[in-house]
C-alpha cells in the first residue's frame, strides 16, 4: 500500500533539519507517496509562542512547492481550535482513504506519548515513524514504559536516523542576538526571514 507521512511541529521556523529528517524517512521508508508538513494551530500550547500561521505556512510552502514529495498543509492552521494528532490523522485517513497514514515524530515526544489525547486510537490505527533527538535511545525509551511497550509494535524506528541538537529556539535566540542564522535553513526560507523581519527584537 502506498504510504503518506504526516510531519506536525510549530516549524517556527523550519530549518534544514526539518528537510533532512523528512528525505530521509522518503530514502529508507518504501512506497511513500509524499510527507504532509502541518504546521501547528497559532493556539497551540508552547512554552514560547509561535509567530503567525500564515508566515510558517509561507516558509514551508517555499521549500515544499520545489520537491515532489513534499507538501504542506493548512489543515491545523485553519482550524477554529487546536487538534488532537489523532484528529489530524483521522481527517488525512478520510482524505486518502487509499494510502497508510504515518505519523512522524521525536523521541523528546515520544516520552510522553502515553499522556496524548486519543493515544490509544493511535496506536490502534496508524503507525509512528519515530525519529531520534539529542542521545535518546528509542528502544529504552518504549521498554521503559509500560503503554509503549504494550504498544511496540506501532513504532518504526528509522536506522539511519540523522540525529541533531538543531532546534528552533536555538535560531530565534541567535536572530534575536544579531547573529547570522544562514546555514541553518533553506536559503528562501532565509530571505524570507530577513525580508519580513521576522523573530527580531521589537
Amino acid at each position: 500500500m502506498r504510504k503518506i507521512i504526516m510531519f506536525g511541529g510549530a516549524f517556527n521556523p523550519p530549518l534544514n533539519s526539518h528537510f533532512l529528517l523528512a528525505q530521509q524517512i522518503v530514502n529508507e521508508i518504501e512506497d511513500v507517496d509524499k510527507i504532509i508538513f502541518i504546521p501547528v494551530n497559532i493556539n497551540y500550547e508552547k512554552k514560547e509562542a509561535v509567530i503567525a500561521s500564515e508566515h510558517r505556512y509561507n516558509m514551508l510552502k517555499l521549500v515544499c512547492d520545489k520537491n515532489e514529495k513534499f507538501e504542506v498543509s493548512r489543515i491545523e492552521i485553519d482550524s477554529n481550535r487546536p487538534l488532537y494528532t489523532i484528529e489530524t490523522l483521522d481527517i488525512l485517513q478520510k482524505k486518502y482513504p487509499e494510502h497508510q497514514i504515518l505519523f512522524a515524530t521525536g523521541t523528546d515526544n515520544l516520552k510522553e506519548f502515553d499522556t496524548w489525547e486519543g493515544a490509544d486510537k493511535i496506536t490502534a490505527k496508524y503507525k509512528v515513524l519515530v525519529l531520534s533527538r539529542d542521545n535518546d535511545n528509542i528502544e529504552e525509551i518504549i521498554t521503559s514504559n509500560a503503554f509503549l511497550k504494550a504498544n511496540k509494535d506501532t513504532f518504526i524506528s528509522l536506522k539511519g536516523n540523522t540525529r541533531t541538537n538543531l532546534s528552533s529556539t536555538f535560531v530565534r535566540e541567535k536572530i534575536r542576538a544579531g547573529k547570522s542564522v544562514r546555514y541553518l535553513m533553506p536559503d528562501e526560507i532565509y530571505e524570507y526571514i530577513k525580508e519580513n523581519k521576522l523573530y527580531e527584537v521589537k
